[in-house]
């Protein structure tokens, strides 16, 4: 399951974020999540991986709000960016030119955490 393997991976992410904070230990209420459309990352399956992985730790609570990014490539033949369709094979629209270059929509990275301070 990958997702599994990409929540192991947002968990070390908090860690290291929680560690900045030393010696206090933030209270987090949302991580924010930017998940691109051809990141193979199922949407509903990482919220899941997330709340049983948190579970018990200085995160529980803590949601996990994920943004959609679609997928944009760049046809080098005629310099258009558009979104491209698997159904047409990913293919440019004016050119038909096979996508060489991805623009967006690998992204999986967590554009910014809500927390707060205990007093």
């Amino acid at each position: 399951m990958h997702e599994v393997d990409m929540t192991r991976a947002l968990l070390l992410a908090m860690e290291g974020w929680r560690q900045s904070h030393t010696p206090q230990v933030p209270r987090v209420g949302t991580v924010h999540l930017q998940v691109g459309a051809f990141t193979c990352v199922e949407p509903d399956q990482l919220v899941f991986t997330w709340q049983a992985a948190i579970r018990n730790s200085w995160l529980e609570g803590a949601e996990l709000a994920i943004e959609p990014v679609a997928l944009l490539g760049r046809c080098l033949r005629c310099s258009a960016t558009y979104a491209p369709e698997p159904e047409r094979g990913y293919r440019s629209p004016c050119c038909e030119h096979p996508m060489e270059e991805i623009v967006q929509g690998r992204e999986l990275r967590i554009s910014s955490v809500g927390y707060h301070l205990p007093q």
